[in-house]
């Protein structure tokens, strides 16, 4: 009987939009720029739920770095989950160089996009397998985003190199490594626009400095929005966009928000830092 109402729930589940809409779709280098347009962008989750995104506006230019703070249940989260259409804008749109995501496909969508969680996601298998699972690449580009991510010594600790096992999950490599394999996988495809979604909130400082100074390194052509926990992890950045209730309260250069002490950006950073002396 539980079977069936599971059926029965999974049946009523509405169903996600068109992976191919032939008569709309972009260009095959399509995004070449990378600039993406939040305009008055309104996200719920359901009909009978308050928005969660309430009018946001704003450009992320193109190969620009941008950080998206904010405190809990301030909507960053919700801002990248509508950037791949895994909830749908109630109101609004989002154009990534001038297309209309809403538009177009997901697989077309979603394909153009990359994106490193919090959660680095290995399979069980082999390092070939996992960093190019459809045999697109050579062996020598492989080990070219290998070496960029600094992850040769690592890889050639194994005599059977690329087709060294990878357990279920990467459970055989450290958090770090994990990271650092994804954002291989990322360099390998070559996409334009690059999502770190709280990537390094779990890994330590040190880690999170190497992981944060490759994707600096190998990410120029790129734009790249980084959904933070850190705030040394954005400080460096171009821009930096902090969200309020679903609102953006401010947006700009890291140093001109620090310049003003009653920012909600500079507001944010002196209560991290009391956050992080309490637990020590």
């Amino acid at each position: 009987m539980i079977s069936v109402e599971r059926i029965l729930q999974f049946a009523n589940i509405p169903s996600e939009a068109p992976l191919i809409i032939e008569e709309c779709r972009p260009g095959p280098e399509w995004p070449i720029i990378g600039t993406i347009k939040l305009e008055n962008l309104n996200v719920r989750y359901n009909p009978m739920h308050p928005m969660v995104l309430k009018g946001v506006n704003c450009i992320f230019p193109g190969q620009a770095k941008i950080g998206v703070v904010g405190r809990t249940g301030s909507g960053k989260s919700t801002l990248i989950q509508a950037l791949f259409r895994m909830v749908e804008p109630s109101k609004g749109r989002i154009l990534i160089d001038e297309v209309n995501i809403c538009e177009i496909g997901l697989q077309d969508l979603r394909s153009r996009l990359s994106i490193i969680p919090q959660d680095p996601i290995l399979f069980q298998g082999t390092i070939r397998a996992n960093l190019d699972p459809l045999e697109e690449h050579s062996e020598s580009e492989i080990w070219e985003a290998l070496r960029r991510c600094h992850l040769t010594e690592t890889v050639g600790q194994d005599q059977r190199l690329l087709d060294a096992k990878v357990e279920e999950d990467g459970g055989n490599w450290s958090l770090g490594q994990r990271q650092l394999f994804c954002l291989a996988r990322v360099l390998l495809k070559k996409r334009r626009i690059l999502v770190l979604d709280e990537a390094t909130a779990s890994v330590d400082t040190a880690t999170d400095n190497v992981i944060q100074k490759t994707i600096r390194e190998e990410t120029s052509n790129c734009t790249v929005i980084t959904v933070a926990h850190r705030i040394p992890t954005v400080v460096d950045n171009d821009l930096v966009l902090v969200l309020d209730d679903g609102k953006v309260v401010e947006y700009d250069s890291p140093a001109q928000l620090l310049r003003d002490n009653t920012s909600a950006f500079s507001k944010l950073v002196t209560h991290l830092k009391r956050s992080s002396k309490s637990d020590h």
